[in-house]
């Protein structure tokens, strides 16, 4: 029976070495110290121009141009086995003309002395996929017509340069708007200058940056709309209609094209598609996935360029005692309420999401400490004072919150949510309905 056994696993172990070397991506196992144990042809092929002196013996070494904090992110991940990070994406020099690639990187620890890498060269399907959204712009202009349409011109820090009659058109702006920043088309709680300078870095990095929401008319007024950028130089290249949003040669080279579109009579098309992807089906803010994904983007941002940036994590106190006393219904209502008051609380700019149960948390990009406790405590304070309304009648409620704040000794997500869990923990220690920061317990409202 051993022998029999024996054969099976060394059977076992042989089809699974001959899966890793098939697989058409990428596969690396490394010790903890980042030695390779195996890798595939695959992720040598694409490792190889990256390792600087073209050695492969250590995966951290030989990722550490693209990946630097690969190694701190698995010191700081506790967990005995789990996701590290999943398909990351890292920009490298490559290409045969010089071109950036993009590479997308998963790490799982496998245990305690053992790491898997699979690595993905996506340049083509983010190539394609910019292709495919670049074409559609235009496509829509052809066939709807160019009146919900603003072609604007961008110097190279994101200011107009120049009015044309289409940004009259669509927002109601006059020749002044020239030389003020593409935040003048953005509520003030939807962009900051931090986040200008993001999307620009973004349009450059992938050939375009497009984000959906609610745009600014020169009366303050709001509409629905998308706001597309790219390089003049990536347009006139993509697209033969690009050059007539070039206003001379100097201003493709350097400059960039701001799309805007005023989306009101599609916003229930597009909304009900991104609801259901990213929206928590409960309370309709945002899920854990759109949650997580919004955190890499801001990590990484943080990482091209170090800016203030907080995390809340947010527990309903006693929240069991809800449902026991109430049922289920009752604390559903709760939930929703908590979240109706989360969406009144913070910026457009903010990411608020229920990631769990009676658990949320909120991503405030450009707030520092003071700033994230000020919200916060206005948070808790509102809680406290608003029952929420359920068919059992108005519902007393309150929440502990704890404040985590991205410095240079935070490698990963995880490691910002773990010391924001340490901060809640000491709010609900505390004596719950607290807010509690990084180390210590935040003074109390006065």
């Amino acid at each position: 029976m051993c022998v029999d056994a024996e054969g099976d696993l060394a059977q076992e172990h042989e089809a699974l070495i001959q899966f890793v070397y098939m697989a058409p991506a990428g596969l690396v196992q490394a010790r903890s110290d980042g030695e390779i144990v195996m890798i595939n042809p695959v992720a040598a092929q694409l490792m190889m121009p990256l390792s600087r002196d073209g050695s492969l013996s250590n995966l951290f070494t030989a990722l550490q141009d693209i990946a630097p904090d690969l190694r701190s992110r698995l010191a700081a991940f506790s967990s005995p086995q789990g996701m590290i990070c999943d398909g990351v994406h890292l920009p490298a020099p490559g290409g045969t003309k010089g071109e950036q690639r993009l590479f997308s990187l998963t790490l799982i620890k496998l245990d305690d002395s053992r790491v898997m890498a699979m690595l993905q060269d996506v340049t083509w399907q983010a190539q394609r996929e910019r292709l495919l959204r670049l074409q559609e712009a235009w496509l829509h202009a052809i066939f709807t017509g160019v009146t919900d349409y603003a072609l604007i011109s961008l110097d190279a820090r994101g200011c107009v340069a120049e009015w044309n009659d289409s940004i009259g058109r669509v927002t109601g702006h006059g020749d002044d708007v020239v030389g003020r920043s593409l935040a003048v088309f953005y509520p003030e709680d939807a962009i900051t200058p931090e986040r200008v300078l993001d999307r620009l870095h973004e349009a450059e990095l992938t050939g375009w940056s497009l984000d959906d929401g609610w745009r600014l008319r020169a009366d303050g007024t709001r509409f629905w709309g998308s706001a597309m950028i790219a390089p003049q130089r990536a347009l006139a290249r993509d697209n033969p209609f690009a050059a007539a949003l070039a206003a001379d040669a100097d201003a493709a080279e350097t400059g960039y094209c701001l799309i805007v579109r005023d989306m009101s009579g599609y916003r229930e098309t597009t909304e009900t598609a991104r609801h259901a992807a990213v929206c928590d089906h409960l309370t309709g803010i945002g899920n854990r996935r759109a949650f997580f994904d919004a955190a890499e983007t801001e990590m990484g941002r943080w990482r091209r360029l170090p800016r203030p940036l907080s995390v809340l994590m947010i527990d309903v106190d006693q929240f069991k005692k809800i449902n026991d006393t109430h049922g289920h219904p009752v604390g559903d209502a709760v939930l929703r309420h908590i979240a109706s008051l989360m969406g009144a609380s913070f910026r457009e700019i903010d990411r608020v999401a229920r990631i769990g149960g009676e658990e949320f948390a909120v991503l405030l990009p450009g707030s520092d400490l003071t700033s994230a406790h000020r919200v916060a405590e206005r948070l808790r304070a509102a809680l406290e004072s608003q029952p929420a309304p359920t068919e059992a009648g108005p519902v007393h409620c309150t929440a502990s919150i704890g404040i985590a704040v991205m410095d240079e000794a935070t490698a990963s997500v995880d490691a910002l949510l773990k010391r924001a869990d340490v901060a809640l923990y000491a709010a609900k220690h505390g004596g719950r309905n607290k807010v509690c920061g990084p180390s210590m317990l935040l003074a109390e409202p006065g």
